[in-house]
């Protein structure tokens, strides 16, 4: 089992109140716990759990193929909301190269998120909560929320209440391409979540010829371009991450081209006296 957390994070109220006379901080308390209740067998380490190589963390008997059962390990974590994002991101992007923590095979993982953020990791198509976090875990686990853990239940209390999420790797992804790829698909399709999903598309594409090349993607992919991003369903994902690979393969500057980047260069170039910036460029 591997315990993760960037920050001592809150500690269940009855623990706290057991052991406040003897430590002042939660995270004293939780080692204190685990070192008594398994003398000699527990390992604690203190570092930055977005760098450390948790693909040396353990013995190297208990890699599993990746198509067999989940090896006998399990990552646990209080994650601090401000980390909890990133880091799912980080290991998502693990499951899908197969490294990190997943070089032992299909790891599963018990984790805590802000309720919302717990929403968002498990939200159907047509939900308002569905995200481009939705897509990345769920085109390559299987992702359950457990039950929810009441803010009061903490200390220090936070201001939300907090989803215990458990994420088990697919054998196969429901998009079998890149994780880059993936996520640019996803990014630019959620980047005006309120609007038709083309405008998203219309991102993935330099301003000459964008109009050609995005109403090109959605026709192969299948894909009504009057749906909202949070309507898609995974299939339609698919298919458009896959249309979108096959014009990376015809054009690779297609890849490395930046919206971003080119808004801020049109701005550079842009004189004081023109128009304010765009409705995109706002939103951006």
């Amino acid at each position: 089992m591997r315990s993760a957390g960037g920050a001592p994070g809150p500690a269940p109220q009855s623990i706290y109140n057991s052991f406040k006379e003897r430590f002042d901080e939660p995270c004293q308390i939780s080692e204190l716990m685990l070192s008594e209740a398994a003398p000699g067998k527990v390992r604690i380490v203190h570092g930055d759990i977005l760098t450390y190589k948790m693909e040396k963390a353990f013995p190297k008997h208990l890699k599993k193929n990746w198509e067999d059962e989940p090896p006998d390990i399990h990552i646990i974590g209080n994650l601090p909301f401000s980390v909890s994002t990133p880091l799912i991101i980080k290991w998502l992007e693990n499951v899908s190269k197969r490294d990190g923590p997943f070089i032992y095979g299909r790891t599963q993982m018990t984790l805590t998120f802000q309720k919302e953020v717990g929403e968002r990791l498990i939200a159907n198509p047509g939900s308002n909560q569905r995200s481009r976090l939705s897509i990345m875990a769920q085109h390559l686990c299987t992702v359950e929320n457990c039950f929810i853990i009441p803010g009061q239940a903490f200390v220090p209390k936070p201001e939300v209440d907090v989803a215990v999420v458990h994420f088990t790797p697919l054998v196969q992804p429901k998009i079998q391409q890149p994780f880059e790829l993936v996520e640019k698909v996803v990014q630019s399709v959620f980047q005006f979540r309120r609007k038709y999903c083309f405008r998203g598309i219309e991102t993935l594409f330099p301003e000459n010829g964008r109009l050609k090349r995005t109403e090109q993607l959605m026709m192969t992919a299948n894909v009504d371009p009057t749906l909202r991003p949070f309507q898609l369903s995974m299939s339609q994902f698919r298919n458009l991450c896959n249309a979108y690979r096959k014009m990376c393969d015809e054009d690779p500057s297609l890849f490395v081209f930046n919206y971003r980047e080119e808004l801020r260069q049109k701005k550079m170039k842009r004189s004081t006296n023109q128009p304010e910036q765009t409705e995109e460029e706002n939103q951006l």
